[in-house]
């Protein structure tokens, strides 16, 4: 009987699902839109139950009809979801609230804070890095001192996958790239639960044992089995982050690769062969969260995001582009695709008009919550197009940011790979190329987190023998170039678009507290 493996990625704004064959190629796949809850500045949430469960049963029925194939040919399922979320469930885990979600939600600022005069030198011991909204260990103190109802009646503390992995087996665990990164101090070094450190936050059985994503977490569970389609008795892996699951799907394998995944927000891994402590730059270029044992055996990996990618490029169609969109909900063209070929009218440097992107805050490179995004030097000559344009370069500009600090570190990557909607769009795709000056790796576009899901799956059922093997199986995709003019110009913009934040950072936390008052 001819085996299949199955990898569902539950993302900002959609979900999507793959089943693949013994050969890896796509047997079928399935992709859900759902919303974002976005109920007080700062706050985003998804509802667990409806989203992500649901979207995981649905896509599941789906892609075993699409597939056209008996349930018990599948061998082995991953999930991933959007990360550093936290989700409080009861016994029969039930979600007890929304999900908050990863780094983009921004509630925790004041636990942030106390925490890191708590802690003082310690920070970086315990944490690795900063605290920041990233840090899952804040929204549970968050729960505690905010929701202390729901904090008594807490059960688990859980990531997506973890919580997905839980609804399919009825087992609690948590990968260990998500927990010993995201879950400080709450785990060691070797993935154990850390006891002691655990007192401020929670008790410790109220978090999930920690396992590697691919190894077999448990097996569907007669109910998951009704509600989802599968079979009783498949086993589950214990899956892991959207990023991760999207960086293996594209061959983030060896030393000396970044990954930069252009979705909703961006987020990169850089695969390196050391471990790296926290740098923060001295010329005024951000800093990098320390490094942690990644998902490949025998490496490590940086790793980060921004608040804003897509989700600035959303806001440019919603605003300016509301007539192509209704165009696009009537069966015409993709307002998107609009946007592209306006964006390639005009020029590198959107004739002096720049966009810093921080629309929710901001992540990695400048770890702060309260800046705003802004428009610098605009004229009454700029249009949409410009407007349009300049959101794209934003996004560049950060990821030029980003190369910058590695470079500052003694850490050139010698590979870029990308991955994520964005690639979709190859204006911005040259764009972020031409910021660079490096050649940009783009696979196929099934290429991306439920593929990664799938091929994890594939190793956790033994049909991969390991990384390398796995790395081997996937296509070669296209390599883009830059253009050596384009990266000048930029390269000679860059310390604008630095300055813009470092001469406003007091106005923009100004502006913020006075209007939260």
């Amino acid at each position: 009987m001819k085996q299949y493996f199955m990898g569902i990625d539950i993302g900002t704004y959609e979900s999507r699902g793959m089943l693949i064959g013994e050969d890896f190629r796509v047997t079928a796949e399935h992709t859900m839109a759902h919303g974002m809850s976005h109920p007080r500045q700062g706050w985003f949430e998804h509802d667990a139950d409806k989203v992500w469960w649901g979207d995981f049963c649905g896509i599941s029925r789906r892609l075993i009809e699409a597939g056209g194939i008996a349930p018990e040919q599948i061998s082995c399922i991953g999930a991933s979801t959007l990360g550093t979320d936290c989700l409080p469930v009861d016994e029969q885990c039930r979600p007890l609230r929304p999900a908050i979600l990863y780094g983009i939600d921004s509630r925790a600022d004041k636990e942030i804070q106390w925490l890191t005069r708590h802690y003082g030198r310690d920070v970086r011991r315990l944490f690795g890095h900063p605290i920041c909204s990233g840090d899952t260990a804040t929204k549970i103190l968050w729960i505690k001192n905010n929701e202390p109802e729901i904090y008594r009646r807490t059960y688990k503390f859980l990531t997506g996958s973890s919580f997905i992995t839980a609804k399919l087996t009825g087992r609690y665990v948590i990968d260990q790239f998500l927990a010993k990164g995201s879950f400080r101090p709450l785990y060691r070094a070797d993935g154990t639960i850390n006891e002691e450190e655990c007192g401020l936050y929670c008790r410790p059985d109220q978090i999930a044992a920690c396992a590697y994503s691919t190894d077999v977490a448990g097996r569907v569970t007669r109910e998951a089995a009704a509600q989802t389609g599968l079979a009783e008795g498949t086993p589950v892996i214990c899956g892991t982050g959207d990023s991760t699951s999207e960086a293996i799907s594209v061959g983030l394998t060896e030393p000396g690769t970044a990954f930069f995944q252009y979705g909703s927000s961006m987020f990169y891994y850089y695969c390196v062969d050391r471990m790296v402590q926290d740098y923060i730059s001295s010329g005024g270029n951000g800093s990098v969260k320390g490094g942690k044992v990644f998902t490949i055996p025998g490496t490590f990996c940086l790793g980060d995001g921004t608040n804003a990618a897509g989700t600035l490029t959303r806001w440019v169609r919603d605003t300016f582009y509301g007539e192509e969109l209704e165009m696009e909900r009537k069966g015409g063209k993709n307002a998107y695709a609009v946007m592209a070929g306006e964006a390639g009218e005009i020029q590198p440097g959107s004739e002096g008009l720049m966009i810093l992107p921080y629309i929710s805050g901001e992540r990695s490179p400048i770890q702060d919550p309260l800046p705003t995004c802004m428009m610098f030097g605009l004229k009454g000559s700029h249009t949409r197009k410009h407007i349009n344009r300049a959101a794209l370069e934003a996004v560049g500009y950060s990821t030029l940011q980003h190369l910058m600090l590695f470079r500052e570190m003694g850490l050139p990557p010698h590979t870029l790979i990308t991955a994520g909607g964005g690639t979709k769009n190859d204006v911005w795709m040259q764009i972020i190329c031409d910021m660079t000056g490096m050649p940009l790796h783009i696979p196929e576009t099934f290429q991306c987190s439920s593929y990664g899901d799938a091929m994890l799956a594939a190793l956790g059922a033994g049909c991969l023998k390991d990384f390398h093997q796995l790395k081997e199986k996937l296509p070669a995709g296209r390599l883009i170039q830059p253009d050596r003019e384009n990266h000048e110009f930029y390269r000679g913009n860059y310390p604008v678009y630095r300055d813009l934040y470092l001469n406003n950072r007091e106005l923009m936390h100004r502006m913020q507290k006075t209007k939260c008052q």
